[in-house]
């Protein structure tokens, strides 16, 4: 079964982050095409996707195999090399991507500094173009919001001719992921949806809510009026039901602790009378 997809496979270099984006008319895309590990490089695999191409693919990349290179090798060990397509970044920056000509049209790839863009049965070579374009021009932004724009200018130029089903967002840095003990910052899937970019991006928002890291500059004091609504939150939550005294107290700071625990903030708890402003922000939501 082929894989009617565009995707864009890159690298930051201001960070060393290696991204993948992918959208396609397929069940579970992301189970199948995107591919990175933090320090060495980044795949996508597609059309009639070789699903080898990723893990095998970033060995030759971890064996210092240049991308061009380790292409090469790919596509010579592969009998069914013309069904396939696949770009990938190295950390050097080198990107390569190769289209076979038993791709469904319309199929192609765009190269650039530190990224490739990629896909097939798509409206046109206007879509990659716009995904290029968009991504480079985003240079000063963070890489997961780079690749989540160059999904959303492919489909804005026609995307996938049959239509939308899944994408994905895989980025990986060293230590970047939950606790500091993983190295997929971020790993999102929308496997089956009508508009699965724009579910993709509401669900990088929430990732950005629970493991984004806040600015202490932009950290609120609780004391006077916050710390009294505060109060008052919690105890129409269900987790405090002392006076409302407006003091952070010991009381309300262990039910302030519990309500984060309780809602996966644990990454955005602060001590010493403090509160992220997202977080207050969903409180308040919370609270009606």
């Amino acid at each position: 079964m082929s894989l009617s997809t565009f995707s864009i496979s890159a690298l930051d270099q201001n960070t060393g982050d290696f991204g993948v984006a992918v959208q396609s008319k397929f069940l579970a895309v992301g189970a199948i095409v995107p591919w990175a590990r933090a320090g060495i490089g980044a795949i996508a695999t597609q059309a009639h996707a070789n699903v080898s191409f990723g893990p095998v693919g970033l060995d030759l990349l971890e064996q210092d195999v240049g991308a061009i290179d380790a292409l090469e090798q790919l596509l010579d060990e592969d009998e069914g090399r013309q069904l396939r397509q696949v770009g990938l970044v190295d950390a050097d920056g080198t990107a390569a991507a190769f289209t076979g000509e038993a791709c469904m049209e319309w199929a192609g790839h765009i190269t650039g500094a530190g990224y490739t863009v990629q896909g097939n049965i798509l409206a046109g070579v206007s879509v990659l173009e716009a995904m290029a374009t968009t991504f480079e021009i985003m240079e000063e932004e963070d890489l997961p919001e780079r690749l989540l724009a160059g999904l959303e200018a492919g489909q804005e130029a026609g995307g996938d001719k049959r239509g939308q089903q899944s994408a994905a967002l895989l980025v990986v840095r060293e230590n970047g992921g939950y606790g500091s003990t993983s190295d997929r910052m971020v790993d999102l899937r929308v496997d089956d949806h009508s508009l699965p970019i724009e579910e993709l991006q509401r669900l990088y928002r929430l990732h950005q809510l629970y493991f984004g890291v806040t600015d202490p500059a932009r950290l609120l004091k609780i004391q006077g009026d916050l710390a009294t609504e505060i109060q008052r939150i919690l105890y129409s939550l269900g987790y405090y039901n002392g006076p409302i005294t407006g003091l952070h107290d010991d009381a309300t700071r262990q039910a302030l602790e519990q309500w984060h625990h309780t809602e996966n903030f644990e990454e955005r708890l602060w001590q010493d009378a403090f509160i992220d402003p997202e977080v207050l922000a969903y409180m308040r939501e919370k609270a009606g």
